[in-house]
Formats: structure tokens, C-alpha cells, sequence
């Protein structure tokens, strides 16, 4: 028989309470709901009270939103399920809690519209460590894991203290073959396409002015991967994207280009390859080539981590149980 347990979670200075707790406590109301606990708030502390597993389950989720609700701002209903669901997958509350509690000294700052970006779960935690560490990183994982974003707001916030001079953003163009000529128009309005999930993410975190200016001047760079040949990158700090479309020698093309005082992050979804079925994929071959290489260090995220709406969680772990059956069932 399951004792009752409680717990008091301090609420974190400078943590917006009407943010955490939700237009008519309706944020309380979900995790109370979802975790089957009850949730009381007394001046700077909440208390929670119920089965003990739930109840640090729910903790860990009061305290990623708590991380969140810094200065004003308002919870969608979509990213409090999410942070229920992900503590739900990881089934692992109080751990989670204690880790991202320590999240206030990884946040990322960065100018524009998000004074500072924070991990939203361990592995995005895990990550942002790792990119300050190494200067060769690896993010593997589905869409919508932050792979991109937080690479992004690293190399912003690197370039903004100096620690780099520029920033180059780069991704193999048309199904890793760049075959662009077919395409209409001049050579950058057909680049452009392909490369605008990079725009969007820039243009997040720093004003469209200061974009703007940054990019005439060649501070930050947004290119094809096949225009990174021949080149060295010093004082740069350099993102591949949509890594898992270069071939090996792409891959190997780009990752000798890295030179003095410099950090490179390569991101992609091994599960959403548009290479040739019997061309293999640079990203895929580096996890063997690179294991044993100091200085090189992957991280892995999975459908837990994704941050956009809680159906796309659902997709990938849909997709994942497919693939596992097809691949058990027996040939015919």
C-alpha cells in the first residue's frame, strides 16, 4: 500500500507565479490531473501531496516551469502537457527536478526578442553542456529536439562576447546532392529556401536590423555546405544542419575545415535520410568513425525531448514502433 507523501518545493527567485501557476490556477489543475496529486500554494512555497512516485513526478515538471516563468510570460496549454508527458517518458521526476534546477547557470543569453534560453529537459541540459566543452559536437535526434535552436543560441551567445568572430551556418542543399542548376532564378534565390529554418531561428534571438547588418558585413554567414570546400574557419563558431543528408565525403569535407579557435556542432535525424538507399550517410558513419576521437562527443536526444506540439511526440514514437515491427515480422 502506497504511504501519502508530500513535498515543499521552494519557488525560485525572480519565478513569475500567475505565469507558473496558470489564468485560474489551470496549470496546477493539469499536473494536478495528470499526476493524481494535489497542489497547494503557501507564499514562497508550493506544497505537493499524494503517492510518492507521482508526486516527484509532479515536481519535476513545477520545476521546469519554474525554470520557464522568468519575467512575464504565459504557458500555452500545448508546453504543459509537454513537460507532463516528458516526465511521464522519463518516469524519473525528482531526478529530472534536481538536474534542471541547476539550469539557471546554462541558460543561454542572447539579444533581441529571448533575453535568455534554457534547457527544457535533461538531455537539452546535457547538450548545451557539451557544446561549451567540446569543440566538436554531434546532436542526434527527431525534429523538434532544440538540436538546431540551442546550437544557434550558442553561437550567438559566443559571438556577442567575443569569444568568436563569426558565426557560419551551414546545410547541405537539395537532398545532399545541391543540384540547384535546375532550379529557377539566381543562385541565391535558389539557395534561400533551403536555408531558411536558419533565418527564422536568427531572427528569434537578435533584431531583423542587426541581422541584417551582420550578414552584409560577413560576421554571420548562411551557406550551402558545398561552399564550405577549400576553405579553413578560424575564430568561428560553425553549425552543420540537416547533417544526416552529406555524404561521407561531405562530411569529411566539412570537419577538416575547422580551424584555430573554432567549435563546430553538427545536428541531424539519422530516421530522415533523402540520400540514395545505397549511399551512406556522413552523420551516420562519424558515430563509428569519431567514438573514439578526444574532443569529438555526441548527444543523443529522443521523442521525450521534442518541444512542439505533444502530438509530434507521439508521431515519432508511433513511427519508432513501425519500424520495429517491420523490422521483426518475418519475410514472406
Amino acid at each position: 500500500m502506497n504511504r501519502p507523501f508530500f513535498k515543499k518545493i521552494p519557488i525560485q527567485t525572480g519565478t513569475n507565479k500567475l505565469a507558473l501557476y496558470g489564468s485560474y490556477d489551470q496549470n496546477i489543475k493539469m499536473i494536478e490531473d495528470a499526476f493524481s496529486v494535489e497542489i497547494t500554494a503557501r507564499g514562497e512555497e508550493i506544497r505537493v501531496s499524494g503517492v510518492r512516485d507521482q508526486v516527484e513526478q509532479a515536481e519535476g515538471v513545477i520545476v521546469q516551469l519554474m525554470i520557464s516563468a522568468r519575467g512575464e510570460r504565459h504557458f500555452p496549454v500545448e508546453e504543459i502537457h509537454r513537460a507532463i508527458q516528458a516526465v511521464i517518458s522519463e518516469g524519473n521526476g525528482e531526478d529530472e527536478a534536481l538536474m534542471l534546477l541547476e539550469s539557471e547557470k546554462d541558460k543561454i543569453v542572447v539579444s533581441g526578442k529571448r533575453r535568455s534560453i534554457v534547457p527544457k529537459s535533461v538531455a537539452q541540459k546535457r547538450y548545451i553542456n557539451h557544446v561549451q566543452a567540446y569543440d566538436v559536437v554531434v546532436g542526434i535526434g527527431p525534429a523538434g529536439t532544440g538540436k538546431t535552436y540551442l546550437a544557434m543560441a550558442m553561437a550567438v551567445s559566443a559571438f556577442l562576447k567575443k569569444e568568436v568572430e563569426r558565426i557560419i551556418l551551414v546545410r547541405p542543399a537539395v537532398e545532399a546532392g545541391e543540384s540547384l542548376g535546375f532550379l529557377p532564378g539566381t543562385l541565391v534565390e535558389k539557395v534561400n529556401p533551403y536555408l531558411r529554418p536558419l533565418y527564422d531561428a536568427l531572427y528569434d534571438m537578435m533584431d531583423i536590423d542587426q541581422v541584417t547588418r551582420l550578414l552584409e558585413r560577413g560576421d554571420i554567414e548562411i551557406a550551402p555546405l558545398a561552399f564550405m570546400r577549400g576553405r579553413t574557419l578560424n575564430d568561428a563558431f560553425v553549425i552543420l544542419d540537416e547533417a544526416q543528408n552529406t555524404t561521407s565525403m561531405q562530411m569529411k569535407m566539412f570537419l577538416t575545415r575547422i580551424g584555430y579557435r573554432s567549435k563546430a556542432v553538427v545536428t541531424g535525424d539519422i530516421t530522415q535520410i533523402d540520400l540514395p538507399k545505397a549511399q551512406l550517410s556522413g552523420l551516420v558513419e562519424i558515430q563509428k568513425i569519431l567514438e573514439d576521437v578526444r574532443g569529438v562527443q555526441f548527444t543523443y536526444f529522443t521523442a521525450k525531448d521534442v518541444v512542439r506540439h505533444h502530438l509530434v511526440q507521439e508521431i515519432i514514437k508511433a513511427y519508432e514502433s513501425y519500424q520495429v515491427q517491420k523490422r521483426d515480422a518475418p519475410q514472406a
